[in-house]
């Protein structure tokens, strides 16, 4: 009797670390790995980890290959156990080893050896009496994760392990993947910015309070926002004379028009002028009043979203603004970024006055906590909670057949739960 099954246990260092920290990639080559040494592959299961690292395995009629990548040390730990006489591992190894490039060292292990162990006379598993349907190859089970996780919080999403966009730029990541409960999704930096199943909520809620309070706005700014949702909102209504959207990284509206067309579908529309650029530059360029509404459609505070949380920043925004003219930003999520939420509130009731900003939250079931901020100062006495007309509302909500915001929800976002307002009192 030979040894069971065959365990080659290999390590690859100094690998390229965005090859190691390529969910997709790193889990097509495990599978073709697997059929190269003839495998009859069953499922596979993939986590992307964030910041970096992926996790996985192939299972296999055979037994499996596993893999576990540390891009920030070049690393790459891997496992590939077959049992039986008709599939070599080190096949799959060979393959491997083209893949990853890199420096390595493997060994074989054999398990099951025949002085150790011995056979069993006695267990018979249960047969089945007959079979049902039409017997044909196995069907690949492929089971791949997303996860946007931080170092105390971590959200995953299983996608079907394609990667429909992926481009680095001189800015930041940007990929478009399409999970299964959530529809496609947009990440940059590997952080979720919007889902096609919940990004309603936002965009919704980004625009409707503030038109609906405002009722004369003619002249737009929103800055980022290059997946399309805002200005879709915005174009529903027929006062606004012209959108400017300035966006600082051309591949998030190339990756939302190829892949996301229900947000992208208005970027295009004839009152809609798209500037690439840096949003910070420009409003600190921009003449004074010239905008009645300004939207921050920004990222977390990191990379080139990192000056959109600045005071001088929102400084040139109230400069911007005409005289009852409206800012909104999204403001964190007072469950996980409390500090930098705080900040943001201080930083406006600093430049705008205490009584002129109004902080709503909302669902955001794919951020962290599940609970979003955003924020909305005033340049005139309007009040959101007071100045507006509910009959307007329903109205506009009915004809738009909006998914999320309507005049209840309007006023009863701006309601904060105590330990909210125990946050901002005072502040």
């Amino acid at each position: 009797m030979k040894a069971l099954g065959r365990h080659i246990l290999a390590e690859f260092v100094n690998c390229q670390s965005e090859i190691l920290n390529d969910v997709s990639g790193i889990e097509k080559s495990m599978l073709e790995a697997a059929k190269a040494a003839g495998a009859t592959v069953i499922s596979s299961n993939f986590h992307h980890f964030s910041p970096f690292g992926v996790s996985g395995v192939v299972v296999i009629q055979e037994s499996h290959l596993a893999i576990h990548t540390w891009p920030e040390y070049q690393y790459a730990a891997v496992d590939v156990f077959t049992c039986g006489e008709t599939v070599d591992p080190w096949i799959s190894f060979e393959f491997l080893k083209k893949v990853f490039g890199a420096e390595y060292t493997a060994q074989e292990i054999q398990r099951g050896l025949p002085d150790k162990i011995q056979k069993s006379t006695s267990y018979r598993p249960p047969l089945r009496e007959e079979r049902i349907g039409i017997q044909g190859p196995p069907q690949v089970l492929r089971n791949v994760w997303f996860t946007d996780k931080s170092d105390t919080l971590a959200l995953s999403l299983r996608y079907d392990g394609e990667v429909l966009y992926n481009k680095t730029t001189v800015y930041q990541q940007v990929r478009v993947l399409n999970t299964l409960a959530y529809g496609k999704l947009l990440a940059i930096n590997n952080m979720i910015m919007c889902t096609e199943r919940d990004e309603a909520h936002y965009h919704e809620m980004m625009v409707h309070p503030a038109m609906q309070l405002h009722k004369k706005v003619k002249n737009v700014l929103v800055i980022g926002g290059g997946d399309g949702g805002s200005v879709r909102e915005l174009v529903k209504y027929k006062s606004i004379e012209k959108i400017t959207l300035v966006e600082i990284d051309e591949a998030v509206i190339e990756a939302s028009k190829l892949h996301l067309p229900a947000l992208a579908k208005d970027l295009t529309h004839p009152k809609v002028q798209i500037i690439i650029a840096d949003g910070i530059d420009f409003i600190k360029k921009a003449k004074p009043k010239s905008f009645d509404l300004v939207i921050v459609d920004g990222s977390d505070p990191v990379g080139p979203a990192e000056g959109l949380f600045t005071e001088d920043f929102y400084k040139d925004i109230k400069s911007a603004l005409s005289d009852d003219g409206i800012l909104m930003t999204q403001g964190e999520s007072p469950m996980f970024h409390e500090s930098t939420f705080v900040a943001l509130n201080q930083s406006l009731k600093s430049i705008f006055g205490q009584d002129k900003v109004h902080t709503l939250l909302f669902h955001a079931t794919t951020y962290p906590s599940g609970m979003w901020s955003l924020m909305m100062a005033t340049k005139s006495t309007l009040n959101p909670k007071k100045d507006i007309n509910t009959n307007d509302i329903q109205a506009f909500v009915k004809t738009n057949k909006l998914r999320y915001y309507n005049d209840e929800l309007h006023v009863s976002s701006f309601s904060l739960p105590n330990f909210v307002q125990d946050m901002l009192k005072n502040r």
